[in-house]
């Protein structure tokens, strides 16, 4: 591990010396690519150069409790010899969760589908509270959020709904929300106040770029219509909507949010790549499957993975086992304590099955 951080302090002194080339600033790509690697490497670079501060500190403090004969100075000594052991060891488990491989997707912005399955129309009122949960979370990241399909239903609620987010490090979040989301409670079309489960499933998709994905135009058919629903937010009244076809996979994308035709162009045909990404990554993680099953967040969407309980006030996530008691804060989008917790789970277990390997 330590020669590998001796190698990224290097590559670093490289970069910087790099940067300060006259002809870098020329070339944008160039330079993009330096201050993304620089960025990447910084948080690394930053605490193994604190690492080796305490380890220096370790070595001078147990060279002066052998030279030194006054006791105040020892004490000093002794005192700052276990600081430095205490934070060098936090460093050396901060710096093994930093070197781990890092997810090429993470620093993506996503694509996210929002399915009501089981229950109805209380599943589909459960979508769109989830629906508002994710607007609210995006809100308070300061990230951008655009609507890009939705099937709405006459009491509120939503058949389906599939939304874009736009930020830094979107899909590394966002990521641990796929699966299947489960509400308990007394729907309010129950006139017996009997508790009902329903669930939703939610997709978190990486968006691609073109470089990710090559589509082939005569693989494709472009509709051109006017959008149709109820009247909801997700309509509008000329004739702009835009369905793509895709022949090899059977996919079928509808976009309708925008007035203009060509808005409505390019968001289906950047849902359309995310699509035919994710497809070629879930066989990439199907081909890696024992890798997989010791991360949390790239699983089976099918997996339930959190439920929510009204009449209990409580949100517990059955990948980690933790229950939290402030479910009307959840759904206003307080989730932040979820997905660190999430987080923190996945990092001990490739942590773990990295020392196995060893």
């Amino acid at each position: 591990m330590f020669d590998r951080l001796e190698d990224l302090l290097i590559r670093m002194e490289e970069i910087l010396s790099e940067l300060q080339e006259p002809d870098v600033a020329n070339d944008q790509k160039r330079f993009r690519k330096l201050m993304k690697e620089q960025n990447d490497l910084s948080p690394i670079v930053e605490s193994y150069k604190e690492y080796k501060e305490c380890k220096q500190t370790i070595e001078d403090s147990l060279q002066m409790l052998e030279e030194e004969s006054d006791e105040e100075m020892r004490e000093l000594a002794k005192e700052e010899l276990n600081d430095s052991k205490a934070r060098g060891e936090e460093l050396e488990k901060e710096l093994k969760i930093l070197l781990l491989p890092k997810d090429p997707n993470d620093d993506k912005n996503v694509i996210v589908e929002i399915r009501a399955g089981a229950g109805g129309d209380e599943a589909a009122l459960f979508a769109a509270e989830i629906y508002r949960m994710y607007l609210h979370y995006a809100e308070s990241k300061r990230w951008k959020v655009e609507l890009v399909e939705c099937e709405e239903i006459g009491i509120g609620g939503m058949k389906n709904v599939t939304f874009m987010i736009n930020g830094s490090g979107a899909y590394s979040v966002m990521k641990y929300e796929s699966g299947v989301h489960r509400v308990q409670r007394v729907p309010e079309t129950e006139s017996g106040g009997r508790i009902h489960t329903s669930t939703i499933t939610v997709a978190v998709i990486p968006e691609a770029e073109e470089v990710d994905v090559q589509i082939d135009e005569k693989d494709i058919r472009i509709d051109v219509m006017r959008a149709s629903g109820n009247g909801g937010q997700c309509v509008n009244t000329t004739d702009s909507a835009v369905r793509l076809t895709h022949y090899p996979t059977g996919i079928v994308i509808y976009s309708q949010t925008e007035k203009s035709q060509l808005q409505n162009k390019e968001k289906a045909f950047a849902l359309l790549r995310a699509k035919l990404y994710d497809i070629e990554c879930q066989k990439q993680h199907d081909a890696e499957a024992e890798a997989r099953k010791s991360q949390i967040g790239t699983g089976d969407r099918s997996e339930k993975i959190r439920t929510y309980n009204f009449p209990q006030g409580r949100v517990t996530d059955h990948r980690i086992g933790l229950t939290l008691y402030k479910l009307d804060k959840i759904m206003n989008g307080d989730i932040q304590e979820i997905i660190d917790a999430c987080i923190a789970a996945d990092q001990a277990l490739r942590l773990s099955g990295l020392e196995n390997e060893e």
